[in-house]
This record gives structure tokens, sequence and C-alpha cells, in this order.
């Protein structure tokens, strides 16, 4: 595995550097062909002027001379501007052709990496809960255990699930906006009783941090309210992953004028300001999968983004006092 990252990371510094040396062979080719005309049209004015001299000795006349060499000398800066314009419109072409081919290929590339990322991700996320199920599964199977131990497993099993069932959410609907197929089905949303349910179910998952809430009551909106429960319980699941153990993550909702407020809070190392829209963006996590402390898909952030603004609200991130982020989710309540 180690070796085909190593290769794959060559082959792009081979490309990037066959790329960087046939554009600068390129423009060395044109900058030298213009070099070539500007000293042949040098060379065709010497002659022309030869002959001129020679044939004033002869026959022409002091006005048909002069009017002969401004007609040489005309030419030949005529000629160099031309050479000069299409040499440079021809560079222009080249050098926007290849910023283009190149931030193309960066792009890719990049792309390209991320999904290795995801992939490497997914696989662990898929295979640490299945692992537990199978462990735990056993263990009933095998062994006789007291009511108190099989109730703790039956909660744990039921916590895999529901992760296994949030990844599969998250995948199923990342495909589904990449090929706008989803479309809301809204309705009266009761989204007190919403967050308290996600809060319930997260609870079981937090099993290193502590949960508090501050929910105001009947709070309502036009939503479609699995929709909101996957963006929120994604963004309490980004702060389990990031926030320290033993640390307290917060789920506040409140109002204001024509508008909900949903904040997820937590005790992390917080959100640097130049990563503050990039976190949003499809698989996009900082640092390689291998070696990240925190593992994750990329997905849970980009999607929450994504339902947020469907529902025609908006999601944003802030720094939390005296360290962390703050996730603040704005929703128009319903009027009617």
């Amino acid at each position: 595995m180690l070796n085909r990252i190593i290769s794959k990371a060559d082959n792009t510094k081979v490309i990037t550097f066959l790329y960087f040396f046939l554009l600068l062979y390129t423009v060395a080719i044109l900058i030298w062909w213009g070099i070539l005309l500007h000293e042949q049209n040098t060379q065709i004015t010497r002659l022309q002027l030869q002959n001129l001299e020679l044939r004033e000795g002869a026959q022409s006349t002091q006005d048909t001379y002069l009017t002969e060499w401004k007609q040489i000398q005309n030419a030949r800066k005529l000629h160099n501007l031309q050479y000069i314009g299409e040499g440079g419109t021809f560079m222009l072409i080249i050098l926007i052709s290849a910023g283009f081919v190149f931030l193309t290929m960066r792009r890719q590339i990049r792309f390209g990496k991320q999904q290795q990322n995801f992939m490497a991700a997914v696989t662990h996320e898929l295979k640490s809960p299945i692992a537990v199920l199978r462990l735990n599964l056993e263990t009933m199977q095998k062994h006789k255990l007291d009511e108190e131990k099989r109730h703790k497993l039956y909660n744990n099993t039921l916590g895999e699930l529901r992760r296994l069932d949030q990844l599969c959410n998250n995948m199923l609907l990342a495909s589904q906006f990449d090929s706008r197929t989803y479309h809301l089905v809204k309705e009266r949303v009761n989204l007190s009783n919403l967050l308290n349910e996600v809060a319930d179910q997260s609870r079981s998952r937090m099993q290193h941090h502590h949960l508090v809430t501050d929910i105001a009551r009947d709070v309502i909106v036009s939503a479609e309210g699995f929709m909101l429960q996957i963006a929120v319980s994604n963004l309490l699941e980004n702060a389990t992953k990031y926030a320290p153990k033993g640390s307290t993550i917060s789920l506040w909702l409140s109002t204001g004028e024509n508008h909900a407020r949903i904040q997820v809070a937590d005790e992390g190392e917080g959100i640097s300001p130049g990563e503050r829209e990039r976190i949003f963006s499809r698989f996009y996590r900082s640092g390689n999968e291998n070696t990240r402390r925190s593992k994750g898909t990329g997905l849970g952030l980009f999607l929450s983004k994504k339902i947020i603004e469907q529902h025609h609200g908006r999601i944003l991130v802030h720094n939390n006092m005296p360290k962390g982020s703050i996730f603040e989710i704005t929703l128009p309540l319903l009027t009617t």
C-alpha cells in the first residue's frame, strides 16, 4: 500500500516536471522563432538598402531615393510589428491555455487524493462498527450474561447500527446531490422535538463526551425532518471527533426575528479562518488519512451545508470561547 502511494506521488512529480519542461520548451521555441524572423527582416532590409545605393548612383534621383528608402524602412517596421503581434498573440494563447490546463490538472490531482482518503476512511468507518457488532453478537451467543450486561451490549449494538445507518445515509445523499435527483418534501416540523430526539440518540454514542442541551420549546419550521436530523447529527458527530475526551458538547436552539438558530459548540482546537470555507467542501479533511488522529469520510459538513441551503437557511462557523468552535444554523420560522 505504501509503495503504491509513493509511486503515485512520484508519478505526480514526473508529470508536473514534464508539463513545465514542455511549456518552457514551447515558449523558448516561440522566442527563438521571433528572433530569427527579426534577424531575417533586418538582413532583407540591409540587402534592399544596398541595392538601392547601387541603383541611386546609376539612375535614381534624390527624391526617388528618399521615397524608396522610406518605403524600405516602413516595410521593416511593419514586418517587425507583425512578428511581435503574431508572436505575442501566440504567446498569450499558450500561457492562458497552459494556466487553464495546470489548474485543471491540480484540481484533478487534489480531487483524486481526496477520493483516495475517502475510500480509506470509508473502509475504516465500515470495518470498525461491523467488527463491534460481530463481537457483541458472538459474546451474547457464546456466553450467558446477566441482564445488565446484555442490556449494555444491546445498547452498544444499536449505537453501532445507527452509526452504520448514518454513514450509509451520508453516502446515499452525496450521490443524490451529485445527480440532482433528491427533492425535499417539506412539512410542518417541530424543531424542538426533533433536536431533543437527535440529542437522545447522540448521547448513546458519546461515551467520552458530555452533551448538554438548551432547546427552546415549540419552535416550528417548514422542513423535511429526516434531512434536518442528518444535518444536526453530522455536526454533533463532527464535534465528538475533534473535541478532547471528557469535554462538553453543547446543542442550543433559540429563536430570533423570523428565524430559528441552532448552535453546536465544542471545546476542541478550533478552526483557522483559512479553513472555515474549505471544511464544507466534499471530502475535505486536513492531513493524511493514514496519520490523522480522528477518522471520518469528509462528507458530514458538506452534506450539512447542502441540506441547510436547500431549506433556504445558512450555516456558519465561529470561534468558541475560550477555545473550540460553534457551528450555527439559521432557518426561517414557519409563520402560518
